[in-house]
């Protein structure tokens, strides 16, 4: 039988948005392929704003939750398979659900021993459609020790 994770994300996403709820994704960040801005996590876990506005090519697939999102202002590549997904939830309320474990996520999780060690691993996130100026700041690009303009500031009605 299916995993009824996906069909239930899915199903919670559309409620609270129909109702205008701001949905928000909690995610277990030490399974596996988990792919998200670790410098956000707290204790193993991250809340991830997954409203229309704030996502970009979000995709609810039967396997995984991937998007775009800034996180501090860089574009970043997010990827959450699905048996990381830990609960959906309404920013404003509260109102969503906890997902509990399937055994089609647990089989797939591989178990260590404890006193294994983890193998170091490259980081996968990337930076995406970032527009980094290559402005070398000795070159004068950026005067940070321009006085500010003096006087008072005024601003005028435009009808």
């Amino acid at each position: 039988m299916s995993p009824r994770r996906p069909f239930l994300l899915r199903a919670f996403y559309e409620w609270l948005l129909d109702n205008q709820l701001t949905p928000h994704l909690v995610v277990d960040v030490n399974r596996p392929g988990v792919m998200v801005p670790m410098e956000f996590a707290r204790d193993g876990q991250i809340v991830l704003n997954i409203a229309p506005r704030a996502v970009g090519n979000l995709e609810l697939g039967d396997d995984a939750v991937r998007f775009n999102a800034r996180f501090g202002g860089v574009p970043r590549q997010v990827y959450v398979p699905m048996s990381s997904v830990m609960a959906i939830y309404a920013r404003e309320n509260g109102a969503g659900t906890m997902f509990e474990p399937e055994s089609a996520y647990e089989d797939e999780m591989p178990l260590m021993p404890v006193n294994e060690e983890v193998p170091a691993q490259e980081p996968g996130m990337t930076v995406i459609d970032g527009s980094l100026s290559d402005a070398d700041p000795e070159e004068g690009g950026d005067d940070d020790n321009d006085p500010p303009p003096r006087g008072r500031p005024s601003l005028r009605v435009v009808k």
